[in-house]
């Protein structure tokens, strides 16, 4: 008997976040998600993306982009063909994740067995601080001082005293900071120095990734991360001097193949990796899971910050966050 084509469903979902969440570019209260999910008569396949206006996505062009793949998917169209079919961002990562939630279900095997990691792990995972002044940042360090590792949104003049407040709230967390791009060049050698001082492990993205040549001409204290400067492998030419860790996004990269071909190409070339995140429902984090088995930095706290997450989700228990499972994705 042939086997039963392939048909793609595309639908959309609005989360309500547990509270407003500000970084350098405004502030958002929901996250609006699009599902690819691929059926083909015995198995389903899911892929959870997240649309970002800075990249020029919406949920529109989001939804139009995967609705004109409906084609390609029912005449057989398949991961490896995926790459070539869909530029990097939102709208792959959604299907391709679906088809290696796919690929899982029709061989028995779990995904992460497919990209060659046998038995993932549980993995401690930032939680990330709002933006806001350094009163409020420091009464939600106290909140949350437990945590092992604090992410803090960052935006410019008075970042030394936000970070000085949630140092102060929570002396025992590993810190890590995110400009999203919120930083002047001043900022550079007026903050820097301060933060490593504080203790900081890890700056993320100060400079527009338009405008951050001025990285090569400071010292850099504590090491620079490239999220908006790096979205695929084709990007690391441009990193050397500026950048010494990468943040690799699904929603970016363009899902989990991309991902792993940009982990690979980055520690070839002696990056830190961080694996991070849209604000998204645990079937976003689920496939970035993989991946993560391979950075120094985990960033997977998306549902962590909705109201409520879609059920099943993944575990968290504490700091850590565990591997989905299989009744999740993959």
């Amino acid at each position: 008997m042939a086997p039963s084509p392939q048909r793609l469903s595309v639908s959309t979902r609005t989360f309500s976040l547990a509270r407003p969440f500000a970084i350098s570019r405004g502030a958002k209260a929901t996250a609006e998600v699009v599902v690819a999910e691929i059926f083909d008569g015995d198995f389903r396949g899911r892929g959870e993306c997240v649309p970002y206006s800075r990249y020029g996505e919406s949920v529109a062009s989001v939804v139009a982009a995967l609705e004109a793949m409906k084609g390609a998917v029912f005449a057989g169209l398949d991961r490896n063909e995926l790459q070539a079919a869909m530029p990097p961002g939102a709208a792959r990562n959604g299907l391709d994740c679906a088809f290696w939630d796919l690929d899982a279900k029709r061989c028995g095997r779990r995904a992460a067995d497919l990209a060659g990691i046998a038995h993932p792990r549980p993995l401690v995972t930032a939680y990330t601080l709002s933006l806001d002044t350094p009163e409020r940042m420091g009464a939600a360090g106290a909140a949350n001082r437990d945590r092992k590792l604090l992410k803090v949104k960052l935006g410019g003049d008075g970042d030394i005293e936000r970070v000085a407040a949630v140092r102060r709230a929570a002396p025992a967390a590993r810190l890590i900071v995110d400009a999203n791009e919120g930083w002047r060049e001043r900022h550079l050698s007026e903050i820097m120095p301060a933060l490593a001082a504080l203790g900081v492990a890890l700056i993320e993205q100060p400079l527009p990734a338009g405008a951050d040549e001025a990285l090569r001409d400071v010292p850099h204290p504590v090491p620079v991360c490239a999220d908006e400067s790096c979205h695929t492998a084709a990007d690391l030419d441009r990193l050397p001097g500026k950048y010494e860790a990468v943040n690799i996004k699904l929603d970016k990269t363009g899902g989990l193949t991309g991902a792993l071909t940009l982990a690979d190409a980055a520690a070839a070339r002696g990056l830190q990796i961080m694996v991070g995140c849209m604000i998204g429902s645990s079937l976003a984090m689920a496939p970035a899971m993989i991946v993560a088995q391979r950075a120094q930095f985990v960033d997977l706290d998306g549902p962590l910050l909705l109201a409520a997450d879609r059920v099943p989700g993944l575990r968290y228990e504490g700091s850590l966050v565990h591997p989905p499972e299989a009744q999740l994705w993959g």
